[in-house]
């Protein structure tokens, strides 16, 4: 509108001094031909334009800070919106890394969503051996493997798999549950209609009268249990009562189970005996981090090309194969080649990246990052990478 009200004085904010005391606005967004197309030419200026464009809100903040202690008026700049400026340069950033490579998406996230899962030779074996558990109406599986090796992402994939077998799936991970807590969210997970939910009947009845109801209709329950080695004591007896028990009702149960090779090993030998199928996950080779990288990248509409042959041998040399680092790896080397503009990821960005995520790691071998303790160093390192990685 072209008039303008009386009682509202403009407040033009300087493109030199964007906070001067006055109310603070935030700094108009720009995508497209704004952000992407002023990007500077070394990783230095990354940051700092990034910083214009959110406005100088942290400087003003130390302004009013020292004026305050020289008997000024009290800082109007809350923390919370510190916390938010904060969060916005962080989105920000992101947001230029994918619009430096023309991605819709992040890549390498991390998320255990179905559609981001690897299907390799190995994970398709993995899938197999649990689809025959169900169509030979088997009773307990047993997924075995390190910690990133992707038994978590395995199981979300499973339930998937299994319902399009025509199963009735539930997933719950079991760590961390306080003892009698994992029935009720069992129950939760399962598609009880509103009248069974209310019935004034024990948890354990609830759930065989539902066992029983898909026994009749000849359709297999397939219960996916994530972290079965930290589970407390009373979901063993239950899930050991679910595959052992001679009932009929019992009859089209299928319980898949996961946990690493020390607590595997510390399971009650009944239960472990009981698995009619074992199904190992080993770290990735070269060929399978190559796979995994372009069908990340394909799949955000990214090109599947961006990594350099090198970078990937690498990026598999380096981590050990072990999925979870493979990803967390892939996702900084590809925020550092935005900062330097490279037209791919080299092998030269993947070690820096490398150095940058593990700063006292000496140059790994496949053996380096293929046990549980190995992995942890590169636990939470992200905000502190990003950021000496883009100056």
């Amino acid at each position: 509108r072209s008039e303008r009200r009386p009682d509202v004085e403009p407040h033009p904010i300087p493109a030199d001094r964007r906070h001067s005391g006055g109310p603070l606005r935030a700094p108009a967004v720009e995508y497209g031909n704004g952000i992407a197309d002023r990007r500077t030419e070394d990783a230095g200026q990354v940051s700092r334009l990034v910083a214009d464009e959110l406005g100088t809100a942290v400087d003003g903040r130390r302004g009013e800070e020292e004026a305050f202690a020289h008997g000024g008026c009290k800082p109007a700049f809350s923390p919370a919106l510190l916390v938010l400026t904060r969060l916005a340069r962080a989105a920000r950033l992101r947001g230029m890394v994918r619009d430096f490579w023309q991605l819709d998406a992040a890549p390498f996230d991390g998320s255990l969503e179905p559609a981001s899962f690897y299907t390799g030779a190995a994970q398709e074996e993995a899938l197999a051996r649990l689809e025959w558990l169900v169509d030979e109406r088997q009773r307990f599986a047993l997924v075995v493997g390190a910690e990133g090796h992707g038994k978590s992402h395995l199981a979300a994939m499973a339930v998937r798999r299994l319902a399009g077998l025509g199963a009735e799936t539930a997933i719950l991970s079991l760590g961390g549950l306080s003892p009698g807590d994992w029935l009720e969210m069992l129950l939760a997970r399962l598609p009880l209609d509103a009248a069974s939910r209310v019935e004034p009947l024990r948890s354990w009845q609830k759930l065989e009268n539902r066992l029983r109801e898909n026994t009749l209709m000849e359709r297999t329950t397939a219960l996916v249990f994530d972290d079965i080695d930290r589970a407390p004591a009373d979901s063993i007896d239950g899930i050991m009562r679910l595959i052992g028990a001679p009932e009929a009702r019992f009859a089209r149960v299928a319980v898949v189970a996961t946990a690493t090779p020390t607590g595997a090993a510390a399971l009650p030998s009944g239960l472990r005996e009981r698995a009619a199928v074992r199904v190992g996950l080993e770290p990735w080779d070269s060929r399978d981090v190559t796979g995994f990288l372009v069908g990340a990248l394909a799949r955000v509409g990214g090109r599947e090309d961006l990594f350099t042959p090198e970078a990937a041998e690498t990026l598999a040399r380096f981590t050990g194969g072990v999925p979870r680092v493979v990803a967390r790896l892939a996702h900084l080397a590809l925020a550092a080649a935005a900062g330097d503009r490279l037209g791919r990821v080299d092998a030269a960005t993947v070690e820096r990246a490398w150095r940058e995520l593990v700063p006292d790691a000496a140059t790994p071998s496949r053996n380096h990052m293929a046990d549980d303790d190995s992995a942890e160093p590169v636990a939470n390192p992200r905000v502190r990478v990003v950021r000496r990685l883009f100056g």
